[in-house]
């Protein structure tokens, strides 16, 4: 995971949420690369895999999402103010 600090200088928690993000991070990357592979093959077979592949790996996403709003009070405020709103997108943000 890439670091800008040292990390002598990191906190146990800052840490723990660097590591959670990252996680976050890689597995949205995963979740793309398996869109694109099953944009891209012709197989039905083979498109169920990774579609069951791909879910997976959004159960993972939003098990980290949990964990970092469990974790971090202001991700935490932005989540209950954003999530399942049926407000315009446009009202939002800041």
């Amino acid at each position: 995971m890439p670091r800008y600090e040292d990390v002598d200088h990191i906190s146990k928690k800052v840490a723990d949420l660097s590591r959670a993000r990252q996680s976050l991070i890689e597995e949205l990357e995963a979740i793309m690369f398996y869109d694109e592979r099953i944009s891209a093959t012709d197989d039905p077979t083979l498109k169920d895999v990774l579609s069951h592949n791909r879910d997976d790996e959004k159960e993972h996403a939003a098990l980290l999402i949990e964990w970092l709003r469990r974790n971090d009070p202001e991700f935490e405020k932005e989540l209950k103010e954003k999530l399942f709103s049926t407000k315009p997108l446009k009202d939002l943000g800041d």
